[in-house]
């Protein structure tokens, strides 16, 4: 007996079209266009904007497979910010930083943060401001992540 896999749902369906422009704009931006696998600043391989989970470190991809990455991982990452923090559902600023965020995070540390606790009671400046305490990385704050951080903050407060 095979058993059928449950059909994801695309980005749009997930965050909406409005969610999903503002994250194929601002993710590749601050993750980068890489087609080859390679080691990121603290060693994770990686490859095309960000993606992690089946990066080959020297491997060729192509731009169609880049993009086809980034959206899965994208949808992947959209999934669990909703299952931590189902109030952001609708609210497309918050969203996309949320899922920014995520993204270049992990799903369990956004779920495990004080700033997806905060989205979940509806502090929602507060949740924002969290986004400041996040721009270390392997120990050592990293200025590309101090601007995204930036960035992402200022998304998450549009509308507040």
């Amino acid at each position: 007996m095979t058993v059928k896999k449950k059909p994801r749902k695309s980005l749009a369906a997930l965050v909406g079209a409005g969610c999903t422009g503002l994250l194929c704009v601002y993710v590749p931006h601050f993750e980068g266009m890489v087609l080859r696998g390679y080691a990121d600043p603290i060693g994770v391989v990686t490859a095309c904007a960000g993606h992690t989970r089946t990066a080959v470190l020297g491997r060729p991809y192509t731009p169609d497979e880049c993009e086809g990455l980034l959206l899965e991982d994208l949808a992947e990452h959209a999934q669990g910010v909703l299952r931590c923090a189902p109030v952001l559902e609708g609210r497309t600023w918050q969203l996309a930083a949320a899922v920014s965020f995520t993204y270049n995070v992990g799903v369990g540390a956004f779920c495990s943060s004080t700033m997806a606790r905060k989205f979940n009671t509806q502090d929602f400046a507060g949740a924002c401001a969290e986004l400041d305490r996040w721009v270390r990385a392997g120990g050592q704050v990293l200025p590309g992540l101090v601007k995204r951080r930036q960035v992402e903050r200022d998304l998450c407060e549009v509308g507040l």
